[in-house]
C-alpha cells in the first residue's frame, strides 16, 4: 500500500504543482517568451496532466482482473493476475518519472537554463532539487507494489 500511497503523491504532483509551475508569470505568461515558447509550455502542461491521470490509473486499476475461471482461481490464474498486476504498477512508475527525468534532462540542451534572468541566477537549477523526489516517489513506489506482489 505503502508504494501506492508514493505513486499517488507523485501523480498529484504531476496533476496540480506542474502545471501550476508552468501556469504562472515565468512560465505561460511571460511577456519575454515568444509564443513559440510558450506552446511549448503548453504541451508541457498538457504531458504533465496526462501523466498523471495515466499514473493514477495503472496504480489504482491494475490489469490483474481475468475472465472468470470459475469460483476459486486455479493457481495459474493467479500468477497470471500477479503478472499483470507488476506490469501495471511498472507502467504507473515509468508514467510517473518519466517527466521529472525529461526535465532533469533538459539542462543537458545547449542555451538552456533553470530560470529565467528576470526571475533569478540563470546558473540556478531549482529543478534539480525536486525532480528527482518526484521521480523517485514513482520508482520506489513501483518496487514497493511489485515487491509485495512475488
Amino acid at each position: 500500500m505503502l508504494g501506492k500511497i508514493l505513486l499517488t503523491i507523485d501523480a498529484l504532483f504531476l496533476l496540480f504543482a506542474a502545471p501550476a509551475a508552468d501556469y504562472s508569470e515565468t512560465h505561460i505568461f511571460n511577456p519575454a517568451w515568444k509564443p513559440h515558447a510558450k506552446f511549448h509550455c503548453g504541451q508541457t502542461i498538457t504531458l504533465s496532466v496526462v501523466l498523471g491521470l495515466a499514473t493514477l490509473l495503472y496504480t489504482w486499476l491494475p490489469s490483474g482482473r481475468l475472465p472468470n475461471s470459475g469460483p476459486v482461481p486455479t493457481p495459474a490464474v493467479q500468477a497470471e493476475r500477479r503478472e499483470r498486476m507488476k506490469d501495471s504498477f511498472r507502467t504507473a512508475g515509468f508514467l510517473g518519472s518519466v517527466y521529472w527525468l525529461a526535465g532533469m534532462a533538459a539542462i543537458l540542451y545547449p542555451n538552456t537554463a533553470g530560470t529565467d534572468p528576470e526571475f533569478g541566477d540563470i546558473t540556478d537549477f531549482p529543478q534539480g532539487k525536486v525532480f528527482p523526489v518526484f521521480a523517485g516517489l514513482a520508482i520506489v513506489g513501483a518496487w514497493l507494489e511489485t515487491r509485495r506482489l512475488r
